[in-house]
């Protein structure tokens, strides 16, 4: 866990990684999502001297969590996939569906 975060981010960190561990998450996996999860929040929140463009404009967290709660694992978003076609140059992304994406960059 990284000295920079607050107290309210270490507890955070904590609570996210738990709550992983208690779904069946490998340890090293819950300690990663739980830090991804947190530093995504703190670029949001002003509290990350960098930010990609995707932490500060994608939904929040709890926001997209609470969105597919229902729905189990959906991996990347639609827009997530749609970016990194882009990066890799793959013709026809905007037209693509959410599988024909994942398909397209190699998930």
């Amino acid at each position: 866990m990284p000295k920079a975060w607050s107290d309210k981010r270490e507890r955070q960190y904590e609570h996210i990684k738990d709550s992983l561990e208690e779904r069946g998450k490998p340890e090293k996996l819950a300690e990663e999502i739980a830090a991804r999860t947190v530093n995504k929040e703190r670029a949001r929140a002003g509290e990350a001297k960098e930010a990609s463009a995707s932490s500060l404009n994608d939904i929040s967290s709890g926001r997209r969590g609470g969105l597919r709660s229902h729905s189990g694992e959906g991996g990347r978003t639609k827009a997530q996939l749609y970016n990194e076609a882009r990066q890799k140059n793959i013709a026809g992304g905007s037209t693509m569906s959410k599988a024909e994406l994942e398909k397209a960059v190699g998930q």
